[in-house]
């Protein structure tokens, strides 16, 4: 029998896409994946550690994992849980206590030769490498970022010390038997093997593909290039194979993430983001892409161009601002200006007249006035932003802003992000209005007791809202009537759902907006 595991990520989709590298390539090796935790060898956790709320949520998950493993091992430990994690360490967050995170060495203990293991590894583990170690006893390895084949050859070694054969599980000789088509299925439809427990989403259209590692940008209040290093982009030919893979799966739409997409291929001679994107439409089959995460100063002519010529290419832009006040934004170190950003939106909206753009901004920095705040919802209101997250400041030990003066209290930040989320409320409730009436093309995402959930191409899954389908009959009849939708374009386009077809996941159908709420909309399927 094979040597069973359970992966857990944390995090952002990018943590998702190295879980789900990791999951093929330990598949690959010849273990065996599982749903439940208890019943399996090897517990795995993906952690992140970008921000406090984050660091926490990790370091609750990787205690409910030790408790697994004590429990399965019935091993009597002391309930006293003050001494395993102080509440000035509670996330790992007290600076005095804290190292800076160093080269991406790894350390493995392998105390036991009793199971299950516990092998933590991502952005957290990097950061506080010792101080877990030190207050969770149960990790037997821990590993830092970009170490999946580190990881795997210690499964693999935990996989002879069982007596099991390496790399003969049956999911393994059905992988080498015919090309790997990814760890995660878009929508669990398809052979050679059935994949549970997938990091990323195994029942939804979409998948995302990491198009680069790492940042070479030096944001005051950010600390992801000491974790992940210095932007480093992935090679097309390596994207290229995996979005056909993808695409081969069933998945219908392609999400393209990076620290900054917009700059990819700057190590390349006369290939970027746009070649990119141009090969990806040259792909065969029916499907989105779209572009997350572009840096507001990487954005160019030539992208936009792109943006708006590719049918496949969903009108929707992902670019994080963080702020729109000047001063903020020098303290920032992010560059940019609030004209410069109000003409840059201008720019993109008169080259992309039916663009969805998203924005992110950080209230709470370090020094920021109630006056610079309160322009600040000025400036949202102006630009009007289809869709918008704020963050409160996390003050990041080893990083510039936190050795700046004016830190604000969380009472503060607190007031600041219901402010803005409840400006935004108004906004995107407006312009859903605008929408009640048309038709659109949608992806279906879930299908449950007769509803489903889909998406416009103005809706990124997780962050944006969705289309509501109520009684949704789960077989299309005699539609084959060709009706005016919007298409990924967001321009009007001929659509035709399929004739007497099982609605499925993954299925682009049309849809007219009926009701609309502040975030999501409310639709039916239309013949």
């Amino acid at each position: 029998m094979a040597t069973k595991f359970s992966f857990i990520t944390m995090g952002c989709p990018k943590n998702l896409v190295d879980s789900d590298n990791l999951t093929e390539k330990l598949i690959g090796s010849g273990l065996s994946n599982l749903d439940n935790p208890e019943d399996a060898d090897i517990l795995l956790i993906n952690t992140c550690g970008f921000i406090e709320d984050a660091k926490k949520e990790s370091i609750e998950e990787i205690l409910k994992l030790a408790e697994i493993k004590k429990k399965c091992q019935r091993v009597k430990v002391s309930k006293d849980k003050s001494k395993r994690l102080p509440a000035s360490a509670g996330s790992l967050s007290s600076a005095s206590r804290l190292r800076r995170p160093e080269a991406n060495d790894t350390l493995t203990l392998c105390n036991s030769d009793t199971f299950p293991r516990l092998i933590v590894f991502g952005c957290l583990a990097k950061r506080y490498k010792d101080e877990l170690i030190k207050e969770i006893p149960e990790i037997d390895a821990m590993f830092g970022v970009a170490e999946e084949d580190k990881i795997v050859e210690y499964c693999r070694r935990i996989q002879g010390s069982k007596g099991h054969l390496l790399g003969d599980s049956p999911e393994a000789k059905r992988v080498r038997g015919s090309e790997f088509q990814g760890a995660h299925s878009p929508i669990h439809l398809y052979e050679p093997w059935q994949f549970t427990n997938s990091p990323i989403h195994p029942f939804t259209s979409y998948t995302y593909l990491k198009i680069a590692e790492g940042c070479s940008r030096k944001c005051a209040y950010c600390i992801i290039p000491s974790i992940r290093g210095g932007y480093k982009s992935a090679a097309p030919e390596e994207i290229l194979k995996k979005a056909e893979q993808h695409i081969t799966a069933g998945a219908k739409e392609l999400i393209l993430i990076a620290q900054d997409t917009a700059i990819y291929g700057k190590e390349f001679k006369g290939y970027d983001i746009s070649n990119l994107l141009r090969d990806l439409c040259s792909i065969s089959g029916d499907f989105w892409i779209r572009l997350l995460y572009a840096y507001p100063a990487s954005i160019t002519d030539r992208l936009l161009n792109v943006i708006a010529e590719e049918k496949k290419i969903c009108k929707y832009l992902d670019i994080p601002l963080q702020h729109s006040e000047d001063r903020i934004l020098r303290l920032m170190k992010r560059g940019g200006s609030r004209k410069g950003y109000l003409n840059l939106i201008r720019k993109i909206r008169s080259a992309i007249p039916d663009i969805a753009l998203r924005t992110t901004f950080i209230v709470g920095f370090p020094s920021e006035t109630e006056d610079e705040f309160k322009s600040m919802l000025d400036f949202i209101e102006e630009a009007q932003f289809d869709r918008l997250g704020a963050f409160k400041y996390s003050n990041e030990e080893g990083t510039a802003a936190a050795k700046l003066a004016g830190q604000l209290p969380d009472t503060v930040k607190n007031k600041r992000i219901a402010q803005i989320m409840r400006h935004q409320e108004r906004i995107s409730f407006e312009n859903n209005r605008k929408l009640q009436g048309m038709r659109f093309r949608a992806v279906i995402d879930e299908l449950n007791n007769g509803a489903a959930i889909a998406r416009l191409y103005s809706h990124a899954p997780d962050i944006d809202g969705v289309v509501i389908i109520d009684d949704c009959e789960m077989r299309i009849a005699e539609c084959g009537i060709k009706s005016k939708t919007r298409s990924a374009r967001g321009e009007s386009a001929e659509a035709e759902n399929p004739k007497s077809e099982i609605l499925r996941a993954g299925d682009f159908v049309t849809v007219e907006i009926t009701d609309t709420y502040d975030y999501d909309l409310k639709g039916k399927i239309v013949k």
